[in-house]
């Protein structure tokens, strides 16, 4: 039995529990959320467990309150499968009157709603689990803290281990537990399977909507070309028919595309709208990201070589792999990534801004100098235009890049910061 790897979502789910009578752990298929919260669990119910699902089914219908019973919090998984139990959990919190009573986890298809009458707010809480970042699937050193950027350090310092060729492998790879255990084209098939599941059946099973895995394919490579983009769905179609020999039209890619979001295989990125010293139209469209980079290189058919072969499409994936890693280290400080594009194209990558008003820029670039100094041009523009009478001053300017030797701060105050040197 493989030992468990620690997960930044451990802490985050305690704390829920601290507060709240139930928490409910969403996120992609595969990204471990059943095992980070048996990690806690005081007694477990598997609703999908062949030898006794009918029987829980059967149980749920007439008695639920008879399947939480049990040692707290206790843990029921694929809850979804009866609908019931939401509302019967619910009922229960509000009874028990107490904290950290139920986990409850299930595949990314979503419940049906038919038989759930509550929202559950103020008894429910939240938890969303991604694939692993780099610190959790121990491929990043860990030596500098994005908690501790905000504090603005006069120094800081990491050394990465990582160089081209690893890139290229951990962003094909991703981040799937299961991945993480395993060694070369062993460790790339689960990005290609968990893609071919995808396609052939959960897309359909988001909504009830029967889909032909080909058009699946044919959308999913398109949103694969325009990954970091503010890609319109129209944009979409006109790529759609400029590659492929399908076409789609507008309605279409949307239905996919919120079909995509339901089973967390696309996280896209809201804009930021900061207070700037002159009236600039800032774009509001949210840029396309799926959750891990390897969808988008399983959907475009891609291996490490492919990667280090063509720059622009490695460099547009590795900022993938960086986006997924940033939103998991801010989900531990209470923190959201947004990203900046105002109407003359100035842009940041991802602004960490944290609920206290703090907030960092930061641009991603893969590597080189002559990148580097682009990226941290830019943080300086960006940074001159927002008027600090209005809202705080950043706490830092990062540039976070891929294969540079170490973590440093510039002269001129910029972090330069190898992912493989990042953590929370």
């Amino acid at each position: 039995m493989k030992k468990y790897k620690g997960r930044i979502a451990d802490e985050i789910l305690k704390r829920r529990l601290a507060g709240k009578g139930a928490v409910l752990v969403e996120g992609p298929k595969w990204c471990g959320k059943t095992t980070t919260a048996e990690q806690v669990a005081g007694s477990i119910l598997y609703m999908a467990d062949p030898e006794f699902e009918q029987q829980n089914l059967d149980l749920a219908d007439i008695n639920p309150k008879a399947l939480l019973k049990g040692c707290v919090p206790r843990l029921i998984d694929e809850w979804q499968i009866a609908p019931k139990l939401w509302d019967a959990v619910r009922f229960e919190v509000d009874h028990r009157d107490e904290f950290g009573q139920f986990i409850l986890t299930g595949s990314a298809v979503p419940a049906s709603y038919e038989h759930i009458h509550h929202t559950g707010t103020g008894r429910f809480s939240w938890v969303l689990m991604r694939p692993m970042s780099l610190y959790e699937s121990q491929e990043s050193s860990g030596e500098v803290s994005l908690r501790e950027l905000f504090d603005t350090p006069e120094q800081i310092y990491g050394e990465n281990s990582l160089d081209f060729s690893s890139l290229a492998f951990l962003v094909c790879r991703g981040g799937w537990p299961r991945a993480t255990d395993l060694k070369g084209e062993i460790a790339l098939e689960q990005a290609f399977d968990y893609y071919d599941a995808v396609v052939k059946s959960d897309i359909s099973r988001a909504d009830g909507v029967s889909r032909n895995p080909e058009r699946v394919k044919r959308l999913m490579r398109s949103y694969a070309r325009n990954q970091g983009t503010q890609a319109t769905n129209r944009l979409l179609c006109a790529d759609l028919e400029a590659n492929e020999a399908d076409t789609f039209d507008a309605d279409t890619v949307y239905s996919y595309i919120l079909a995509l979001k339901k089973i967390f295989v696309i996280e896209e990125m809201e804009a930021w709208n900061p207070n700037l010293r002159s009236k600039t139209a800032i774009r509001t469209s949210h840029t396309r990201y799926f959750v891990d980079p390897s969808i988008a290189a399983a959907a475009l058919g891609l291996g490490p070589q492919d990667l280090e072969n063509d720059l622009e499409t490695f460099g547009l994936l590795f900022e993938t792999m960086c986006v997924r890693d940033l939103r998991v280290y801010a989900d531990a400080l209470n923190g959201s990534v947004y990203h900046f594009r105002d109407k003359t194209d100035l842009e940041c990558d991802a602004v960490i801004h944290l609920r206290n008003g703090s907030y960092g820029l930061t641009e991603i670039k893969l590597g080189g100098d002559r990148l580097i100094e682009e990226g941290a041009k830019n943080l300086k523009k960006l940074s001159d235009k927002i008027d600090t009478n209005k809202m705080k001053e950043p706490a830092f300017l990062m540039v976070l890049t891929g294969t540079g030797k170490y973590a440093y701060r510039r002269q001129d105050g910029i972090y330069v910061v190898p992912v493989g040197c990042l953590k929370n």
